[in-house]
């Protein structure tokens, strides 16, 4: 079986951008859950090593997703908000139920915007919010989450292939750039999944 995590050159040459001294973080996403009969990501780094994980035990439910690290401490949960007119999701910390930290929702517009979704910040009071806009096409694994700035944090690409070797659309690389959370950036795979997935 070939590997689906990126080898040490790839990962190298896929770190360019960000003005950095740091180089992005190359993670390899598998659409694939680690348990026998559930769905979820298992996710890796440049060296082979899991760094997250995704099992939904409830195999189909888009009401509740848990991000883990490799040793299964939650990390992250995505919930559907209730009784909401728009398709609304809520990223909360660890298994929280309350005080969610990011909402995110589908870009609906009757013109072409080129913007999939929206993830803003819940925050109190008159802080000021940094929304982040996702672009692209998550159905072909070919997107990227920009700030308000336009800077380019994360990106979704497809996995070339290897010795032959095609991986489709349930194995690709999420690049993200130096100073942004990767298990956030994760989310926003899990988030995309939420609202695109049951199209591809």
């Amino acid at each position: 079986m070939a590997k689906v995590h990126p080898s040490a050159a790839a990962a190298a040459a896929a770190c360019t951008g960000g003005g950095g001294t740091r180089p992005a973080a190359v993670l390899t996403v598998w659409r694939r859950s680690l348990l026998f009969n559930g769905n979820g990501f298992a996710v890796f780094d440049a060296k082979g090593n899991l760094v997250f994980r995704v099992d939904n035990y409830a195999s189909g439910s888009k009401a509740e997703v848990l991000l883990m690290d490799a040793t299964g401490k939650p990390l992250l949960t995505i919930r559907r908000k209730k009784l909401s007119l728009k398709d609304q999701w809520l990223i909360y910390e660890g298994e929280e139920a309350a005080n969610p930290r990011f909402a995110g929702k589908r870009h609906v517009s009757l013109l072409h915007h080129g913007a999939l979704a929206h993830v803003t910040p819940c925050v109190s009071g008159a802080k000021p919010c940094h929304a982040y806009e996702i672009q692209g096409s998550y159905l072909q694994r070919c997107c990227a989450v920009v700030d308000d700035k336009r800077r380019q944090l994360m990106e979704i690409k497809r996995k070339e292939p290897a010795k032959g070797i095609t991986f489709g659309l349930d194995v690709f690389r999420l690049i993200v750039q130096p100073g942004f959370d990767t298990a956030f950036a994760m989310a926003i795979v899990m988030l995309l999944e939420q609202m695109f997935g049951s199209q591809s």
